[in-house]
Formats: C-alpha cells, sequence, structure tokens
C-alpha cells in the first residue's frame, strides 16, 4: 500500500512526518474526533481522542487545548466550567512549558466564572517573574479583575466608612496593571479605553469620598 497516497481532512501538529501505514490510521482518527467535534458528537470525539491520547506519537502534553474543547462542548455548553479550570491547574504542572499560555487561558476561565479574585491571585502570584511580567494580556486580565474587585467592594461588602478607601485602592492597582499592559503592547486601543475608564471611575470616586466626607465634618461643629 502505497502511504502517501492519501488524503485526510485535518492536520495534526506533527503532519510533516513520513507516513506509515500505522500513521495513516491514527490521521485517519484524527479526521474522525475533529469531524465528530464540528458535528457536536462529544462522545465519539471523546472515545477517538482517549485512543490517541494512549499512542507514543501524539504529544498530549502539548495537545491540551484539544482537552479543553472536549470538555468546553460538554452538554453543548461554552462557558466556564470546573472541570475545565481544574484540568488547566494540573496542567500547569504537567506542562511546564506551556504554562505562560496556559495561564492566560486558566484566567480566562475564572473571569468568565466570575471567580475574579482567584484570577487576581494567581496574577499577582507569577506577573512578577519571568515570562509572565513581560505577557501585556496578562496584565489586562490583572486590569479588569482588579476594576471587578473594586466593584465588588465598593458593593457594600467592605465597611460604610472605609467603602471609597477600598475601592480606590482597587482602581489604582488595575490603573498600574493598565498602564504597564500599555507600555507592553503600545498600539493596544483596547488599553487606551480601560485606561479611560479607570481614570474616570478614580475621578468620581473621590469625589464621592469628599462629598460624604464634608457633612460629618459640618455635623461635629454644630454639636460643639
Amino acid at each position: 500500500m502505497d502511504t502517501n497516497d492519501h488524503t485526510f481532512l485535518f492536520s495534526p501538529p506533527d503532519d510533516k512526518l513520513l507516513l506509515t501505514s500505522r500513521r495513516v490510521h491514527l490521521r485517519r482518527l484524527y479526521d474522525v474526533l475533529q469531524l465528530s467535534m464540528q458535528r457536536g458528537d462529544i462522545e465519539r470525539a471523546r472515545r477517538a481522542w482517549a485512543i490517541l491520547a494512549r499512542c507514543k506519537e501524539v504529544s498530549w502534553k502539548t495537545s491540551w487545548t484539544l482537552s479543553i474543547g472536549l470538555l468546553d462542548h460538554f452538554g453543548h455548553k461554552t462557558e466556564s466550567s470546573p472541570a475545565k479550570i481544574d484540568y488547566l491547574r494540573m496542567m500547569m504542572l504537567q506542562f511546564p512549558e506551556g504554562k505562560e499560555q496556559i495561564l492566560s487561558e486558566l484566567v480566562h476561565l475564572y473571569i468568565l466564572a466570575g471567580r475574579h479574585r482567584e484570577a487576581l491571585d494567581e496574577l499577582e502570584f507569577s506577573l512578577p517573574s519571568f515570562p509572565y511580567h513581560d505577557n501585556p494580556v496578562l496584565h489586562i486580565y490583572a486590569g479588569i479583575c482588579s476594576v471587578f474587585a473594586a466593584q465588588f467592594s465598593a458593593g457594600g461588602f467592605a465597611g460604610e466608612d472605609d467603602m471609597q478607601r477600598v475601592d480606590s485602592e482597587m482602581l489604582d492597582r488595575a490603573q498600574i496593571f493598565f498602564e504597564r499592559a500599555k507600555s507592553l503592547d503600545q498600539d493596544n486601543i483596547v488599553v487606551d479605553s480601560l485606561l479611560s475608564m479607570v481614570s474616570m471611575s478614580l475621578e468620581t470616586s473621590r469625589t464621592q469620598a469628599n462629598r460624604s466626607w464634608r457633612p460629618r465634618v459640618l455635623r461635629k461643629e454644630h454639636l460643639r
């Protein structure tokens, strides 16, 4: 059988390798996997991947995005899920070479799930070190999470007296993250919009803080 006389629908990462009879079967199985995912037949896709992941020719670690895709289509849903978050946390340990990209995806899922504090904790732990420190996307995520944290604090979970102080602190941190992202990616117009939004929010927050402080001073003077 001429192993070069074959037509495949999809190309795996190692499609430039010389075809053998075994690789032809693996390529067919890869086609089944991808076609099943596109058709929404996730159970068939998972069975195909379960076979491929056990083959020595397939690097299941570098194919982590494919595994996420299988989890992502569970129940025909595309939102975040605990299963995907747990899987990515495991992959950060199993595949350190791809940790930067995995961290970005993990933080994205945390944000989709509304778990902004956990996302911010992950980022604050990693951002001071290389290569994360030079990743503008991670700094944008950190700024967004800080904005959400500021809104959360201002929603009544902080004490009434220090509500504005907590809000301003988180917004200041968001501004720092956005400014770092801007320095790394100066042509990013999204960062410009985020910086403008934070600046306006900080100005509003400080104005409200001054207004809420002045009546208290007046009341104390009237009591004397």
